[in-house]
């Protein structure tokens, strides 16, 4: 907590603020880009994204409070930045329901194809299985299984309550089992 209350003093002062911000752009930029690319298809454009964050979050220091961690903060601006994208481009958001056959093969392909994806079945499989859950469940799936957050930060984070993380996460771990159930 101590590194992190001395990198919001070092944001605040001008002198320090540039530095102390690429300290917090090289501390945080590989786990938003996750959050974001879990939700988004393509590489370039969870980067387009990511540079908006910390673009939004550059803009917005002067009015950081400090009610929350500057990790919960980024990875609010990161979650909405992240819709406001898939709002504009639905057509790029991780969906790989087994529907659509063309989109189903093209989306394999390009995961497979895809140079920082790890093209493992398993993988492949979860990701896959992740795709097909609701936006909110996966966001939530996301957060906890792979970044590995409590439900308090989730909860500040999306504006939920625990106990609808809690839902909402045990629906998703459901339907990721019985997704791994029905394709083995």
């Amino acid at each position: 907590m101590y590194i992190e209350e001395k990198l919001i003093q070092e944001l605040r002062c001008p002198a320090t603020r540039e530095r102390a911000f690429s300290c917090l752009v090289s501390e945080y930029q590989e786990q938003l880009y996750w959050q974001i690319r879990r939700m988004v298809t393509w590489h370039q454009d969870a980067d387009d994204v990511l540079q908006n964050v910390f673009l939004k979050a550059w803009q917005g220091l002067d009015s950081f409070r400090a009610d929350s961690k500057l990790s919960t903060w980024l990875y609010r601006i990161a979650y909405n930045e992240t819709l406001n994208y898939l709002q504009r481009n639905p057509h790029n958001a991780i969906s790989l329901s087994r529907g659509n056959t063309d989109a189903d093969g093209q989306m394999r392909l390009d995961l497979e194809s895809d140079a920082y994806f790890d093209g493992e079945r398993a993988e492949i499989m979860l990701q896959e299985a992740v795709g097909q859950l609701p936006a909110k469940q996966r966001q939530v799936f996301n957060m906890k299984y792979f970044q590995e957050m409590k439900y308090e930060e989730i909860s500040e984070i999306l504006g939920t309550s625990v106990g609808a993380l809690k839902a909402s996460y045990h629906h998703a771990v459901q339907k990721v089992t019985a997704f791994f159930e029905n394709n083995d």
